[in-house]
């Protein structure tokens, strides 16, 4: 049996007073492919907006293993105690042939879903730019609305073009294991210079190694050049299984923060930010009608077969694609 779907006016009412059935609800319409649910998305989106305030956006990643989910858990409940509301978007990885996910992050953090200040939503990361699924920037306004002045968005790991997270969120922290061998050099460079900060998780489980990795990063971090924000990036570490480190990387958070607010940097980010996404969207959207229509699907195949063929260059099926595209929506 469906479901009843509410009026805009009974979601953006639900989503105002913090109704978490009523936000999840939401969140689905905006994840929804269907014609309907993003129209009514987009409505309850479009009303919720002029409500919305400025609140912390982290993004947190890591090399596979290194205990992300462990890691929110600690963090989350280290927020809540000094009186913020936490919201985690946990990206799963979607499988490659099926397109299935884990969607396992929820269960992996069962005392910080069970608390009153807090709220946690998976989501799969499907074919989405960075690993980020697709519709993550308008979740998180939406769990702003719904009052989370916290919002920990979680992504896929490292070697999963990660760096799109660092368009969504004010602060990116890295997390990464002590006595990983050459786990520094394996790393994308993009994605260390882009961090604010480098978390060594589970350092407890090797005090020496991790000391050594922790100068061994903040000896590489000084090598980037400093920030369009003059941020200095640095790391420290801690473990999320006892807690330890934990408070004294959300007094950074704020550190930072604080910093840039001050530089009115953090509205200066959001605004690049929502251009960033707008443009994104236009070309995701142009992707998502080209590849519907029913001239271009009619030549598709018959181009194909003469690139493969060569009997014509690639540059020329393209053009006549978009000519067909185009002729189509005139």
């Amino acid at each position: 049996m469906n479901k009843k779907q509410l009026r805009v006016e009974e979601y953006v009412e639900g989503i105002l007073s913090g109704n978490r059935v009523v936000l999840s609800q939401a969140i689905t319409l905006i994840e929804s492919t269907r014609n309907d649910h993003q129209l009514l998305a987009h409505q309850i989106l479009e009303r919720c907006l002029p409500t919305i305030k400025s609140h912390l956006r982290i993004g947190i990643t890591g090399v596979p293993g290194v205990g992300k989910s462990t890691f929110i858990e600690a963090f989350g409940r280290v927020a809540i105690e000094r009186g913020h509301r936490v919201a985690v978007l946990a990206i799963d990885p979607s499988s490659r042939l099926n397109r299935g996910s884990i969607l396992g992050d929820k269960t992996r953090m069962e005392a910080l879903s069970m608390h009153p200040n807090a709220y946690i939503r998976p989501s799969a990361a499907g074919d989405s730019l960075g690993g980020v699924a697709r519709k993550t920037r308008e979740t998180i306004l939406l769990c702003e609305a719904a009052g989370f002045d916290t919002v920990l968005v979680e992504t896929v790991g490292v070697g999963q073009s990660e760096t799109a997270v660092r368009d969504l969120t004010d602060f990116f922290l890295l997390l990464l294991l002590p006595n990983a061998g050459d786990e520094l050099q394996g790393m994308k460079r993009g994605i260390v210079e882009m961090c604010d900060w480098i978390a060594i998780n589970k350092s407890d489980t090797n005090p020496t190694a991790a000391k050594i990795a922790r100068t061994q990063y903040n000896n590489a971090l000084h090598l980037f050049p400093r920030k369009e924000n003059n941020w200095a990036a640095s790391s420290s570490l801690c473990s999320a299984i006892n807690g330890e480190g934990i408070e004294e990387i959300w007094d950074k958070i704020n550190e930072f923060l604080n910093d840039m607010k001050n530089q009115g940097f953090i509205e200066k980010n959001r605004q690049q930010q929502s251009l960033f996404w707008l443009h994104e969207s236009i070309k995701q959207e142009l992707n998502r009608l080209f590849a519907q229509s029913p001239f271009v699907n009619a030549s598709l195949q018959r181009l194909e077969n003469e690139v493969l063929t060569q009997k014509k260059a690639v540059s020329q099926a393209t053009q006549e694609l978009i000519k067909l595209f185009l002729n189509e929506k005139i």
